[in-house]
């Protein structure tokens, strides 16, 4: 390369931007110095090229900006142990790279971290999109950012102040599903058992949503909900089970037909009472995990709304639209139904004044 440069009387550089045929020399120039280091037989060194790729991209500026995945969570990483919240992160980190961004977590309870710290440290990174995902249902308290510098999303409904657009699983029409396609099985004495830590986190939605379509059953066949658990208390864990002696009492007075319920809450407290479904009653899920073929019930399309939460905030970003909305909005991702063996289809027919299941 240097014989070629000293041929030519330019620079050794100008002969390598040519040969890598960079626009910032004119046409001319770079034509007709490849033109003179192929008459004079040079070859550029594959391994050394391949030496100088590897530096520039390492040097390369990184220009991918950020959003900022907010959680307040007793630890960390804690939201992680809960399915439903991996996969809203999950399907944010999955969405974000198509569109232009990358996901970077932050979380709240960093010691000696306050809002309005962590709100200048996102700006001073240059970082003006939110992300407000797994907050911990017993601390609604306001989170004070300097919100005219940012574009933002939440997940679920906490906190409530500021009033941000919010993109959730629409739990009133999965607990509604899941009681209609119980219904439609024959199964008429239909008990719901929830966490009510779990219900108050998303406005009682799953509680208000059971009513409502209770509503629509003669008086005699509505069984009472079972709502357990200390709204006082810590966020619920993963593996949180209904306390034995109450759902035992609960089975024996009411005698439901069919139970809806998340498996985290019942599953290890029917095994330990020997309840066997769907012999003893039918059971439906409402948070149903990798379908199997045994259990009925609605599986929570989680994923969807993590990268929902990502599209609506490229947008106003994109739009330059930062602050508070004056009209935020809820964008509600439904669940998909599954048949299972723990809900058999049940039919009755009318033998001398007897209904008889078959």
């Amino acid at each position: 390369m240097t014989d070629v440069a000293k041929r030519a009387g330019v620079h050794q550089t100008t002969v390598s931007m040519a040969l890598r045929n960079h626009p910032s020399l004119p046409a001319s120039t770079r034509k007709r110095l490849r033109a003179l280091a192929e008459q004079m037989g040079y070859e550029p060194d594959p391994v050394l090229r391949a030496l100088i790729d590897y530096r520039y991209r390492a040097r390369a500026p990184q220009h991918t900006p950020v959003i900022a995945y907010v959680t307040n969570w007793n630890t960390r990483w804690g939201w992680k142990e809960s399915s439903a919240h991996s996969d809203f992160y999950m399907g944010a980190t999955a969405r974000a790279p198509e569109l232009g961004y990358r996901i970077e977590h932050f979380w709240l309870g960093e010691p000696a971290l306050s809002h309005r710290r962590m709100s200048n440290l996102l700006f001073a990174r240059g970082i003006n999109g939110v992300i407000v995902a797994s907050q911990r249902y017993e601390v609604d308290a306001p989170l004070e950012f300097d919100w005219p510098k940012f574009g933002a999303v939440k997940i679920d409904f906490i906190p409530h102040d500021p009033a941000l657009h919010a993109v959730t699983n629409d739990q009133r029409a999965i607990i509604r599903l899941a009681m209609r396609k119980v219904q439609a099985a024959g199964y008429r004495r239909i008990g719901f058992v929830m966490d009510q830590r779990w219900d108050h986190g998303v406005d009682n939605a799953w509680s208000s949503g059971f009513l409502g379509e209770q509503q629509m059953l003669p008086i005699e066949e509505r069984v009472p909900l079972l709502l357990f658990g200390d709204l006082s208390g810590s966020q619920p864990a993963a593996d949180q089970s209904v306390p034995r002696d109450l759902l035992d009492d609960w089975l024996n007075r009411h005698r439901p037909d069919a139970v809806i319920s998340a498996g985290v809450f019942v599953r290890d407290r029917f095994l330990e009472m020997g309840i066997s479904v769907p012999q003893d009653f039918a059971y439906a899920d409402i948070l149903l995990g990798d379908f199997d073929g045994k259990t009925a019930g609605v599986r929570q399309n989680c994923r969807r709304v993590g990268e929902l939460a990502v599209e609506i905030l490229t947008r106003q970003l994109q739009q330059h639209t930062f602050g508070l909305p004056e009209l935020p909005t809820a964008t509600l991702v439904e669940g998909t139904w599954f048949d299972g063996e723990s809900l058999p289809g049940r039919v009755a027919t009318q033998e001398c004044g007897h209904l008889v299941e078959i």
